[in-house]
């Protein structure tokens, strides 16, 4: 499990049994930048939901509607004719290949579609010690291409940041200092209970459809780059995404030629433009580390959803820097 278990409240319109798998809601996001007072975003509604019982729940779900799943068959790669080599050797070629299989899919690499600018997270659940109902943001320039979190969910936390990989080293310590300071003020407990990590695509949308030789290829999900650059929130895309190519699959086995480059101007019409916007977010944020300097106060607000000024075109984070080395 390589997630922080937060999904928005509209995911629950796509899911009929996601109460099942609900551990709690979310009423707010809290963000931190640098050392300031939390600023409160009000009616940031979503569920901190138990992944692994999900994933099973959506497998079951699966199994229902005829699927044969299959599991420790890790995927080789997939080939130029649309053959799919498991580890063991096995070959299997279907009519329409789906690759939902990840931020390094070998589906998608097999189409010369690769996630070229990613983040490396590293994350441990700890006690709560006591009843939150928000989703808590740490932006700082010490966390250079990503952010710090504290999630809740009922009486454990997901505690755990995010960062471009060029700083990856900073993964360990910036993460033990975070949990200092939750624990220090008596928040969490200071044990950890279990840890993961992961990697989240955040260079924006893949072309999601093409073909393998005569096989027509669909991407979903993380595969497809759909999760958002800024916050690297997945899982909502991937369920909508899953279930468009799902459908647009059937369509075209069912004689509609259109289907799948359908399926890549659906994808565009109800994530493109937030894509775009928080790549164009990032990116801003990102540039002034790459001139040698560290976003200010004012940049971070301005690369976060949280503040107006993200969702405006005034809102360039580069017109607010500070000296790296103060903030190291």
């Amino acid at each position: 499990m390589q997630c922080a278990e937060f999904v928005p409240a509209m995911l629950g319109g796509e899911l009929e049994e996601i109460d099942a798998v609900t551990r709690q809601r979310i009423d707010a996001m809290m963000t931190v930048v640098e050392d300031e007072v939390p600023y409160v975003t009000e009616n940031f509604r979503g569920r901190m939901l138990d992944r692994g019982a999900f994933d099973r729940q959506l497998v079951e779900a699966a199994r229902t509607a005829g699927a044969d799943c299959r599991f420790a068959s890790h995927v080789r790669m997939a080939r130029s004719d649309g053959t799919v080599v498991l580890a063991d050797g096995t070959e299997l070629r279907g009519r329409v290949l789906i690759g939902a299989d990840g931020p390094r899919s070998p589906v998608g690499r097999a189409l010369g579609r690769v996630n070229a600018e990613i983040v490396e997270t590293r994350q441990i659940s700890v006690p709560l010690l006591r009843p939150h109902r928000a989703t808590d943001i740490f932006l700082s320039a010490r966390i250079p291409g990503g952010y710090g979190w504290m999630f809740p969910r009922g009486d454990i936390a997901n505690v755990g940041l995010g960062v471009a990989p060029r700083y990856r080293n900073r993964l360990k310590p910036l993460l033990e200092r975070l949990h200092e300071n939750l624990a220090g003020e008596g928040r969490v407990g200071r044990g950890s209970l279990a840890s993961t990590g992961g990697a989240i695509p955040v260079g924006g949308m893949l072309d999601p459809a093409g073909r393998l030789g005569d096989v027509p290829v669909l991407l979903a999900g993380d595969a497809a780059g759909l999760a958002n650059p800024v916050t690297g929130a997945g899982i909502s895309p991937a369920v909508v995404s899953g279930t468009l190519a799902g459908e647009a699959a059937s369509a075209w086995l069912d004689g509609d030629g259109a289907a799948i480059d359908d399926y890549a101007d659906e994808l565009e019409s109800v994530f493109g433009a937030s894509i775009r916007r928080a790549l164009s977010r990032r990116r801003a944020v990102m540039q002034c580390h790459e001139d040698g300097h560290a976003p200010g106060r004012q940049a971070l607000r301005a690369g976060w959803i949280a503040w107006p000024e993200y969702w405006t075109d005034a809102g360039d984070p580069t017109d607010a820097k500070t000296s790296l080395e103060s903030v190291q």
